[in-house]
């Protein structure tokens, strides 16, 4: 079995010369930094949840996993650690694969608690539209239709988010972490 992920068949190509480019440079160089990116944000996103590991108690019994106390810590760490994890391509097949079935929950959380369809209520309206000082000219500018369009695009970022960083975290769950990962140089295989 080849180190190459992905053939390049020197007759397939229309530049034939590449295809050692391809296989030795360009695949795993961005193979690994897609892994990068997705174990970065991961970590990134995590580490707030690091911070106060209880802080998302409510949320995950929310979601049906009980007891929240427990629920809450070992998914921040799964997020954080895993996604440091990731990024270096250590155990990446199984950590992934966890952090994958997080990110599809939470994708499945967007879809099932959808955002509300504006945060101000008339009053807010109202005050907004009479000049009040509680809103800067760009937040009333912003919040003329009482939020709703803020909000829309809020959860749609919120979504396409998930997703792709849902399907980021399945691709190296099923693929692993590549020619250049810790898997591989420490171990001489992939998880």
């Amino acid at each position: 079995m080849s180190d190459v992920m992905f053939e390049n068949k020197q007759e397939e190509l229309i530049i034939p010369a590449l295809a050692p480019v391809y296989a030795a440079l360009a695949q795993p160089m961005a193979w690994s930094v897609f892994r990068l990116a997705v174990g970065g944000t991961l970590a990134f996103e995590g580490w707030p949840k690091i911070m106060a590991p209880l802080s998302q108690v409510g949320f995950v019994e929310n979601l049906g996993f009980y007891p929240g106390w427990l629920w809450s810590p070992f998914l921040a760490g799964l997020q954080f650690f895993g996604g440091i994890m990731i990024a270096v391509g250590l155990f990446t097949r199984p950590i992934a694969l966890a952090n994958a079935v997080m990110l599809a929950i939470t994708l499945w959380f967007h879809f099932a608690h959808p955002y509300p369809a504006m945060f101000l209520t008339p009053e807010g309206i109202e005050a907004l539209k009479s000049g009040s000082t509680f809103f800067d000219p760009a937040a009333a500018k912003r919040l003329a239709d009482g939020g709703a369009a803020f909000l829309a695009q809020a959860e749609d970022k919120a979504i396409l988010a998930s997703l792709f960083w849902t399907g980021g975290a399945f691709l190296y769950a099923a693929f692993g972490g590549g020619y250049l990962s810790l898997d591989k140089l420490l171990f001489r295989k992939q998880f």
